[in-house]
């Protein structure tokens, strides 16, 4: 199968790595330094929890042409680079297009494709459950081939799904099929946003979480808030027991993120600060939407706005 995989940053090269290792004809799209390294070295992995590092040769291409075919694409970057991509992905004459990471507005960039693509275009949603960061000219992973994704279209079921299947057949990467994507996609937000907002220093860098009390009991209850916020915009929490935990479970939830504040795998899940200030902006949009009060919200964002 011809697949293009359009970003090689840490979560396209391990997607990447994936589909080549399942058998596809994959491509990757990169630029600069990047391309450069994936040409003479292919995806170069290493796998932190399983002790090795893997290298697959991939085709490489800096850019996506109007007349370019290919069975899927994979767009993996962050949600801040969405909106540059879009007209180039509507231009193209390939139909089958899964926009994967973080995303407040999925809604909308469906439309967009729709309305402005010459061709029918078929739209899914995803989210590569994994994590990493990079390191000199490879990847640090701590997903690896045994990972997920969690997919699904806006408007019933992908209709593309019988190729997403051939794609991911030969292996142990499972794609997690859901009813509302977007529901997902919006609660994932609350935890990523909320974490986040106190991962960065004055240089936009991340730092070592400090850990203390006052600051995880702000970071549970934003995200309460924040589920109080969805909840107001008529969207569930999904999965469920996200919800539990943060609104039922606090002292059990203040104790993980007291180790996880301790750890540094923090910093191999840690977003970006423009994709944190994008969610942001857009968080807020929902919030002046709804009108709903988040006193523990707006201390975080004081704090992370000071830093722009």
């Amino acid at each position: 199968m011809k697949i293009l995989v359009y970003g090689a940053g840490v979560l396209g090269s391990q997607l990447a790595q994936v589909l080549v290792r399942g058998g596809n004809d994959v491509t990757i799209l990169a630029r600069g330094k990047r391309a450069e390294e994936l040409e003479k070295d292919g995806i170069v992995i290493r796998h932190v929890f399983q002790f090795k590092t893997t290298v697959d040769p991939v085709r490489v291409v800096r850019t996506l042409e109007a007349n370019d075919q290919y069975d899927l694409i994979f767009v993996v970057m962050k949600y801040n680079d969405f909106p540059s991509v879009l007209p180039i992905l509507a231009e193209n004459q390939s139909n089958n297009i899964v926009i994967v990471g973080n995303n407040a507005d999925a809604r909308s960039m469906q439309t967009y494709l729709e309305e402005h693509s010459p061709r029918e275009k078929q739209v899914a949603f995803g989210f590569h459950v994994s994590g990493g960061r990079r390191d000199k000219d490879r990847m640090l992973s701590i997903g690896g081939g045994s990972a997920q994704m969690v997919i699904g279209s806006l408007d019933g079921e992908i209709g593309f799904k019988p190729l997403l299947d051939q794609a991911f057949q030969r292996v142990k990467y499972k794609l997690n099929y859901l009813s509302d994507i977007d529901a997902w996609l919006k609660s994932h937000i609350i935890p990523i946003l909320m974490l986040n907002a106190v991962s960065f220093n004055e240089q936009y860098e991340l730092k070592k979480l400090d850990g203390n009390k006052r600051q995880l009991v702000h970071m549970i209850e934003a995200m309460d808030e924040g589920i109080s916020v969805l909840e107001a915009m008529g969207i569930s929490v999904i999965p469920e027991i996200q919800g539990r935990l943060i609104r039922k479970h606090k002292r059990m939830l203040y104790l993980l993120l007291k180790i996880y504040s301790l750890l540094p795998m923090h910093k191999l899940l840690a977003g970006v600060f423009g994709e944190i200030e994008a969610l942001s902006d857009a968080f807020t949009n929902w919030k002046k939407t709804t009108g709903t009060p988040t006193p523990h919200w707006d201390v975080l964002k004081r704090d992370f706005t000071r830093l722009k």
